[in-house]
Formats: structure tokens, C-alpha cells, sequence
């Protein structure tokens, strides 16, 4: 494999391969920036891969009071899942057990779409007779009553097709420490675009996989090529001074928004040095052969 050399980080001359997904957004509020936060931090968990979680999904981006349709703080959640069904039980469910049930919270279409998908129309029911159908503004808003006063919530946001799972990039240094430092300045500058989120915790994957396995039924296993402590038991990626790797996992919005997020997270890893981070950047692919979205490394570098 070709490389590539930018201030001292080596820089392998491959790509990451990406899939076509489904995806959606929504806009939480609430009284205040923490409890906004709280509601889409519990909304988001257990979805770092649609593999085991049935979606990926994270925080896009705070707003601040000018920025939502109710002049509250909020956040601009995401939502990613490979079929239209599946994104649709996933949004309804954890809307309605982690931001129904949040203090304060409201919730309000994130994304104009090809399509609709329910918000307060599939919530309503909760409501047990008692919820209120508003039209204002040319949009339709459910209001359900709750404990601690009512629940407003769109009644439907935006669903797109042009959605794109799975651009990644892999850190490799000399030591975790170096690895992580790496993964977390990428991922400070990958929360800067809009229109992407990392699923993984704070955006950083340890276990990479490769897909299926030796024991049956496992549909992803170890990335043993990448694992420093298999350098002597299998046919390794990694060079003698690699002894730690991590990796970070982007959807977006739009195959562009991908593209905008691998660059700025390269152009990051890259001006950190390897002497502070990686010591070289690589990425995750199935040859070309599985996912129709490649993102090229040489063409995204500073």
C-alpha cells in the first residue's frame, strides 16, 4: 500500500467505505441547556451501531435560545437506520420513554425530508383523550398533558434516503495514550460540522471489527489485523512501535457532510504531530465490494 506523509504522520493511501442509510432529526428543548441535553444524552444511548442497537444515533449540535422554534435551549438529535420501519420504531420508542418522560422537554421536527415520520402523532395516545390538536404556522403541534404541565411535540419531522453510515478513519500510535489523545482532538473537530454525528461513546471505538467470525452466527468480529497483542499471531496491519489503535465512526446527513468531517478530522490528527498523537491514519473498507460511499484519504488531507 501506497503512503503518504503529512507533518511527520504517515498516512495510508486507502478509503473508507461507507453504506446509503435512513435518517432523521429532531430538535429537544427544554428550560435549560442541561435538562435539553439530559433528554437527547438518554435518547441517544444503546445506538452506537444498527448491528446490535436497531439504530445509530447522537447529539448533532446544541442550539441556543434564537436557534429553536420555542425560544428555549435545545439540541439537534440524529437518528440513522438502514430501512424506513425500523427508523421509525426507533424514533417513536425513544421518544417516548427518554424525552416524554424528561422535565420540561419539548420536541419539534429537526429535518425537512422526502417523507414524514411521527412525532406527537404516534406520543398522542398517551394523552388518554385529554391531548389537544394545534395548527400555528402552517405546522401541526400535539399538546399532552403530564405531570409537570404539558408535553408539546410536532406532531411529524422529515425522513431523507440520501443519508451515509460509516465513514471512518483509524488512529494508530505508539501508546493509548497518544491514540486517544488523537481520537479526541478528531472528534473536536468533527462536532464543528454540521449535519454528522459519531455514535460510538464520545465518538471513539476501541473494538473495531471485521465482518463475520469462527464461531457461528457472529456477524462482526475483533479486527485481529489491527490488535496489538495479536502482532505475532496473525498477518498484522501494524508496525513494531503501533501498540494502540483506535478508530472513529461517522453518518451524516449527506455523503458531502461525511466528506466534510473526515477532512476536518484528518486536517486535526494531522496538525497534532505523531510525537502528541497518531502516527499514522488509515481506514476501514470492504474493498469496495459492500458499501456504494468511498472516502478516498489522499483526497480529504490538508
Amino acid at each position: 500500500m501506497q503512503q503518504l506523509i503529512r507533518n511527520g504522520v504517515v498516512i495510508d493511501d486507502t478509503f473508507a467505505e461507507a453504506f446509503g442509510m435512513r435518517a432523521t432529526a429532531i430538535i429537544i428543548t427544554a428550560p435549560t441547556l442541561k435538562w435539553a441535553r439530559q433528554a437527547a444524552i438518554t435518547m441517544t444511548g444503546f445506538a452506537t451501531s444498527v448491528i446490535g442497537c436497531g439504530c445509530e444515533a447522537g447529539i448533532d449540535m446544541d442550539l441556543s435560545e434564537t436557534e429553536t422554534p420555542d425560544g428555549r435551549p435545545g439540541c439537534r438529535v440524529m437518528l440513522f437506520a438502514m430501512g424506513t420501519d425500523e427508523l421509525q420504531k426507533q424514533l417513536k420508542t425513544r421518544l417516548g420513554q427518554c424525552v416524554l418522560t424528561s422535565p420540561g422537554s419539548a420536541c419539534f421536527a429537526g429535518l425537512e425530508g422526502s417523507a414524514p415520520l411521527d412525532l406527537g402523532s404516534a406520543l398522542r395516545y398517551f394523552g388518554d383523550g385529554w391531548q389537544i390538536s394545534k395548527k400555528f404556522g402552517g405546522r401541526h403541534y400535539w399538546r399532552v398533558p403530564v405531570m409537570d404541565g404539558e408535553f408539546l411535540c410536532e406532531a411529524t419531522t422529515g425522513l431523507t434516503k440520501q443519508a451515509v453510515g460509516g465513514g471512518n478513519m483509524l488512529l494508530l500510535a505508539a501508546d493509548w495514550a497518544r491514540a486517544l489523545k488523537a481520537a479526541e482532538t478528531a472528534v473536536a473537530a468533527i462536532e464543528k460540522v454540521p449535519g454528522v454525528i459519531m455514535p460510538f461513546p464520545g465518538g471513539i471505538v476501541r473494538s473495531g471489527s471485521k465482518v463475520g467470525g469462527k464461531y457461528k452466527g457472529m456477524m462482526a468480529s475483533t479486527n485481529d489485523a489491527f490488535a496489538p497483542t495479536l502482532k505475532g499471531a496473525v498477518k498484522t496491519a501494524l508496525e513494531p512501535g503501533t501498540n494502540a489503535v483506535l478508530e472513529i465512526v461517522i453518518d451524516g446527513e449527506t455523503s458531502d457532510a461525511v466528506s466534510d468531517a473526515m477532512r476536518a478530522g484528518l486536517k486535526a490528527v494531522v496538525k497534532l504531530g505523531p510525537k502528541q498523537g497518531a502516527l499514522r491514519i488509515s481506514a476501514g473498507n470492504y474493498g469496495g465490494k459492500l458499501g456504494k460511499f468511498h472516502y478516498h484519504l489522499r483526497e480529504l488531507l490538508p
